[in-house]
């Protein structure tokens, strides 16, 4: 039987904005058991030195500001209905970082892991989990405007992955199940690593 849905389009580095949104969320729903901050930017591809201040400060605001932007809300929702679960999108570069000239977006993934698991920490008798899900390369729109920057880019993606190839959103998505589901109901300050053997 299909669920309700519905969309509302907001900017995650706003905090009016973001606000707003768990207002009209808990209006509707009234809880919020589980929540993914999925939202970010590749940023510019460029050498390191040859970055730009302006871009690592969009990089960061909307890839780790927006996301403890987020949490500060369903972690203020979840504190009253005593329960809640909360997974934070990562990557790969947040373990390993990466070569690609993408220093900045890097650097805001290792950060997401750190809050992730300093917040899980807080809040582990609240009977609130908090965890994060770090992928390789995955064939997404972010990836694909990426090679479209850097077309060489996209052999390189897939061979970095000892399977041979990027994940499918699909396989993204059957591990955010998992984590929340009952299955996962131990499990929190975790990072879930997805990447065909790319950080082995």
């Amino acid at each position: 039987m299909g669920k309700k849905a519905f969309f509302i389009k907001c900017d995650i580095t706003d905090h009016t904005e973001i606000k707003d949104f768990f207002s009209l969320v808990t209006s509707k729903f009234g809880e919020i058991h589980g929540a993914f901050n999925n939202a970010g930017i590749e940023g510019e591809i460029a050498p390191f030195n040859e970055s730009t201040e302006n871009n690592f400060d969009q990089v960061m605001k909307t890839n780790l500001k927006g996301v403890w932007l987020c949490m500060k809300y369903e972690i203020e929702i979840m504190l009253k209905q005593k329960h809640g679960h909360i997974v934070n999108m990562s990557s790969t570069s947040g373990l390993v970082g990466n070569g690609f000239g993408l220093t900045a977006y890097a650097a805001s993934k290792f950060a997401v892991i750190g809050l992730t698991k300093s917040v899980a920490l807080e809040y582990a008798k609240q009977n609130i989990r908090v965890n994060s899900i770090c992928p390789g390369f995955v064939e997404t729109p972010l990836v694909d405007n990426i090679c479209e920057k850097n077309p060489s880019l996209r052999r390189r993606f897939n061979n970095a992955q000892p399977m041979g190839r990027m994940a499918k959103p699909k396989e993204i998505a059957e591990a955010l199940v998992f984590l929340f589901s009952d299955a996962s109901s131990f499990m929190t300050g975790h990072n879930l690593v997805l990447d065909g053997g790319l950080t082995i």
